[in-house]
């Protein structure tokens, strides 16, 4: 392995075990993948801790690695799952944590710019209906297992 190598992997370690908040608003587990090197598209996932006293709303996001990153969740439509944007976004109930996974909601990256390369970290900011704008720093971790299943309660819940 080389020097930079080992240097960008410990700098994406850093940045999954950290957090980034805004008001009442934090983010924890975050981390994109893709399909593969040449996929046009890929996704984001994360937890989304609202520790205010009043529901927000995340209803975009902006990442110069995708021409089009929409809201989505994936839905059963005559038995097959499909995955559909949310109009209007994913409401954050106050005290509660919204879970962005694969099998339910996620941030989709669509015409993705540029190969998503493991160990490699991607810029995304989040527009929150009260708490404004939140720049995270995203690990790819093309590696990781997560959940497949639907998930149809929106994501919100406070064990996952």
């Amino acid at each position: 392995m080389t020097l930079k190598t080992l240097a960008m992997i410990a700098v994406s370690t850093l940045i999954s075990l950290g957090s980034a908040q805004a008001a009442d608003i934090v983010i924890e587990q975050q981390y994109a993948r893709a399909a593969s090197p040449i996929a046009k598209s890929g996704a984001a996932f994360m937890h989304i801790i609202n520790n205010g006293t009043e529901n927000d709303r995340l209803i975009s996001a902006q990442t110069n690695v995708a021409t089009t990153p929409e809201l989505h969740t994936h839905i059963m439509e005559d038995g097959v799952a499909k995955m559909r944007e949310v109009e209007g976004g994913f409401e954050l109930l106050a005290g509660e944590t919204t879970v962005l996974q694969r099998g339910g909601l996620h941030v989709m990256l669509m015409g993705l710019t540029q190969p998503f390369i493991q160990g490699e970290t991607i810029s995304l900011t989040l527009v929150f209906e009260h708490a404004g704008e939140i720049t995270i720093e995203v690990p790819i971790d093309n590696e990781r297992q997560g959940n497949m299943g639907m998930n149809m309660n929106m994501g919100n819940s406070s064990n996952n």
